[in-house]
């Protein structure tokens, strides 16, 4: 079988495989690897521009916890059993309940190529409309919001228009972590433009704020009183473009009416979204009395019960106001995936077809029907959406859904209700897992698995946030016997006896048919604003040099379309946008006394989803080692809970342990938890734990922002740090997992665990030699504080090393960790190893740039001695010089500690 790579050397271009932004890369391949990475100087999403995440990616490469040979009921087999007796099994499913049995369940990590030919296989040719993707978890009530509004899933705006905006309003979106490049480039652009204007609208001061020009820190899930309120306040003071109402829009006395209705006053909307009147109406002046205004949003606004009405609302006030298809205006919903985009528009979400055709666009069915019928072979298109990312684990669990096939994400950890999730996984008769990683959540649950490539291995196209379509080149091959996931998909079709509709042999084929598909009829009454036909019949050769270009691509537009609706006309029935009358909900996660404190997720500044691909890179583990809690100081004290403490969260469907992190960034009564941590990783850390699998009724996305629940103290008697060399854990579940909690953090050349409970341990250095197997070389205990310090040595090797104590007492873990790549231990090293640090080694303390690994002690002695300015920073430790994503924490550590370095200052050159 021949594998499905190429190999590159030299620089190769590329497109990052994180975040939506999209942003290009430029590799270096020497001898066979990835021995570098930098921004892509000519990709207009980032000009060069990378964060941390995307200037690790390199980091994250290799063979090692890959997997690499396909696997059915437990046993490594050949890709022809695997093949065929995934076929087999997909078969008697359909043949013993009917094609309405089998789903999948797809990712935006996906590229479109992938995503392509799987939307193909099980909607066109096995007949079940039950395919959804976890965009539905990010983006659904972006996309329902649009389609309500403009009739087709269309972004309007550029990345340029952040530049040529007078006013910039995040909702919902903590940018600076969350798209850090992008945040740099609005971050940019406000330097050079004075006038203007950024406003940060979210429930918890972020490090976003740093550029803000006004925040307001609204209650969670309030934002449709807010935007109701902007409607209401705009028609009160003559700020409507009613010209621009009258020729382009429908529904606006609707919507006007029910903002009137929920958002009558600016005390009305203060009170409703708890925030001081004067600084709302500052907010509701500055939008108002603009024309080049865009508002970025993102999770906070769609993850709820009522996201897509809140999007809606947003939109509403863009429409009444006329700021729509301008420079630097316009609603710009942040795609969370690299390929959320590109899934959507194949017909990746179970309520679409394929080329953005929905089961209700007139015509549709038989167009996509005609277009893939071969001549011996008719496809057989359900005639209904199928079920939403929540609905079909529902389905599963109640044995409705017999088979399901699983591509690039991790069910069993990001959805909601994860208990739930987890019985139907384990109860459904055939689960098919292609995953490239060889340990998650997830496989546990898999019948068959079957090992795919992944980044710097696949060969495809993604599409970013502002409609750019980009290459993603492969440049490894795929390690083992890991191949496409296209092919797999394609080899599957062809067992199924589908062989004519799916004898691809190259990607840019797909892609060629994907093109010529949003081409396809599309023209006069029946046309759709997706069409990238301007893109087919190239070849391999243009589709191997396609440089990044923003659908619609057509022969009106052969060169991409920057900005979309510019003349008015929408892609409605009637040409009109229209209005939504909207009327605010509250969350349906309600508190209670039971569970009084309000939960908020999201992500941290270096992690990705769940931690599969950058907990490769150890120093992106450095910035948030642990899943933690996040509050405020008024809440801790009446939990009893203490800063860098360990307690645990419980809401009605489970319970998550993290370690406290105190601060007034958070609003009184309310919580953060971030959500990359899985059983992989932690004990109990699942953010999805913690939520109620409630949905938006439009658009089927869960309310993962609004969860509700209680915290306590988590009871222990002890805690430790235990570092174990990589090769010196035997097993996949190490004894000491059996703890009350537990927290697994890879390092370079060893592993570092946080362990805690409540049992007290008689005889430490016998239960580690328990654990590992390797005796204790050295020690010293204080018996009467049960604090203890110890390490194994075999062969003058560090083999482990163990504190028993708070982790505040730990030096730093550069110089530990070195010592476990020694060959031998010298005298010297061994003399200092219980002490954890070289003589005179000052603790850099907690990592704060990421990209230079400079800790927080060192920035702050740097502060002190003088440097008073980020730039100084910058100059003196290469802190905030590479993504600046640090950049936010550089500044208020310099507002915390800039008197002392103040006062430093004023009596020094005196007393010079």
């Amino acid at each position: 079988m021949p594998k499905p790579n190429r190999l590159a050397e030299g620089d190769i271009r590329t497109t990052c495989p994180y975040c939506g932004v999209g942003c290009g890369v430029k590799a270096t391949i020497d001898s066979g690897n990835v021995i570098a990475v930098e921004g892509d100087r000519e990709h207009p999403a980032n000009y060069g521009r990378l964060c941390v995440k995307g200037t690790a990616l390199h980091e994250t490469l290799g063979a090692n916890d890959r997997l690499q040979h396909p696997r059915v009921d437990g046993k490594d087999v050949s890709w022809e059993q695997a093949l065929a007796e995934t076929a087999r099994r997909l078969q008697a499913q359909r043949n013993a309940h009917g094609n309405h049995t089998v789903a999948a369940y797809l990712s935006g990590q996906l590229l479109t190529e992938d995503y392509y030919v799987a939307n193909k296989l099980f909607k066109g040719f096995l007949g079940t409309p039950h395919l959804d993707t976890n965009s539905r978890l990010c983006m659904a009530s972006a996309v329902a919001g649009y389609k309500r509004a403009f009739g087709a899933d269309a972004v309007p705006c550029s990345y340029e228009d952040l530049e040529e905006a007078e006013l910039v309003v995040l909702v919902g979106s903590n940018l600076a972590w969350n798209h850090p490049v992008l945040y740099q480039r609005l971050k940019v652009a406000k330097e050079r433009n004075p006038l203007m204007r950024v406003v940060v609208i979210d429930p918890r001061v972020t490090d976003s704020c740093e550029i803000a020009d006004l925040y307001l820190g609204i209650r969670p899930g309030s934002d449709a009183y807010l935007f109701n309120g902007l409607l209401a306040w705009m028609s009160a003071h003559r700020r409507l473009d009613s010209l621009y109402l009258e020729r382009h829009t429908e529904g606006f006395s609707e919507a006007l009416n029910a903002a009137q209705q929920s958002a009558s006053s600016v005390n009305d909307v203060a009170i409703a979204c708890d925030v001081d009147p004067e600084r709302l109406e500052t907010f509701y002046y500055w939008f108002a009395s603009q024309l080049h205004v865009v508002t970025l949003y993102s999770q906070g606004v769609n993850q709820s019960t009522s996201g897509t009405d809140k999007c809606n609302a947003i939109i509403n006030c863009h429409l009444a106001g006329g700021k729509l298809g301008l420079p630097g205006a316009g609603p710009f919903s942040i795609t969370g995936q690299p390929n959320a985009m590109g899934g959507r528009e194949v017909g990746g979400l179970a309520n679409q077809l394929a080329a953005h055709m929905d089961y209700h666009t007139p015509g549709a069915l038989d167009l996509v029907s005609r277009f893939w019928a071969t001549e011996h072979l008719i496809p057989t298109l359900p005639d209904a959406p199928g079920h939403k990312a929540i609905e079909l684990f529902d389905a599963i669990d109640r044995g409705e859904i017999t088979a399901l096939w699983v591509m690039a994400t991790n069910p069993a950890v990001s959805l909601p209700d994860g208990a739930k999730v987890r019985r139907a996984l384990a109860a459904c008769p055939l689960v098919i897992v292609s995953e490239c990683v060889a340990n998650t959540d997830l496989l546990p649950y898999a019948d068959i698995v079957l090992p795919a490539s992944g980044w710097s291995e696949k060969d495809g196209t993604v599409t970013n946030s502002e409609r750019r379509i980009s290459r993603q080149r492969g440049m490894l091959t795929p390690p083992g016997e890991a191949q496409h996931d296209w092919w797999i998909i394609c080899e599957v079709a062809k067992r199924l006896g589908f062989a004519e509709a799916f004898s691809y042999s190259h990607p840019w084929e797909i892609f060629d048919e994907h093109a010529r598909l949003s081409g396809f009829e599309n023209s006069g009454t029946s046309k759709r604003l997706f069409d990238i036909s301007g893109l087919a019949g190239k070849g391999q050769a243009a589709y191997d040099a396609l440089s990044p270009i923003q659908w619609p691509v057509n022969q009106s537009a052969p060169r991409g379309t920057s900005r979309l609706f510019e003349e008015g006309v929408f892609a409605t029935a009637n040409g009109r946008a229209k209005l939504l009358p909207i009327t605010p909900r509250l969350p349906e996660q309600a508190l209670s006394s039971t569970y009084p404190l309000r939960l908020n997720t999201g992500r941290v500044r270096d992690q990705w989803h769940t931690m599969t691909r950058t907990a490769r890179a150890p120093r992106l583990m450095n910035h948030r080692a642990e899943p933690f809690i996040e509050l405020h100081p008024v809440d801790a004290a009446n939990a009893g809970v203490a800063d860098q403490g360990l307690a645990m969260l419980t809401a009605a469907e489970g319970e998550y342990r993290g370690r406290v992190r105190i601060s007034n960034a958070q609003r009184q009564g309310e919580v953060f938890v971030p959500m990359h941590w899985t059983d992989c990783f932690t004990k109990q850390g699942r953010s999805g734990a913690l939520i109620t699998g409630y949905t938006d009724p439009v658009s089927g996305q869960p309310e993962t922002k609004q969860g509700a629940v209680a915290l306590t103290n988590l009871p222990i008697d002890w805690q430790a740090t235990l570092l174990v060399a990589n090769d010196q854990t035997s097993t996949d579940t190490p004894s000491w997992c059996e703890n009350t909690y537990w927290s697994r953090i890879p390092m370079g050349n060893c592993e570092r665990w946080q362990l805690a409970d409540r049992a007290p341990v008689s005889d430490w250095l016998a239960t580690v030699e328990a654990w590992l197997d390797v005796p204790a070389s050295l020690w010293c205990e204080d018996s009467g504080s049960g604090r203890l310090r110890a390490a194994g040595i075999v062969n003058g090797q560090l083999r482990w090393w163990l504190m028993v104590g708070p982790p505040q007492e730990l030096p730093g873990f550069a110089w530990l960790e070195a010592r476990f790549n020694d060959a031998t231990l010298d005298l010297h090293h061994r003399q200092r190893l219980l002490a954890g640090c070289d003589d005179g080694a000052v603790d850099a303390g907690p990592v704060v740039c990421s990209c230079h690994q400079v800790g927080q002690t060192t920035i702050i002695k740097a502060i002190r001695g003088g440097d008073i300015s980020v730039e100084a920073l910058g100059v003196r430790l290469a802190c905030g010089t590479q993504c600046g994503s640090c950049i936010p924490e550089l500044k208020s550590l310099l507002e915390e500690e800039r008197p002392n370095a103040c006062a430093k200052q004023t009596t020094h050159p005196e007393m010079a």
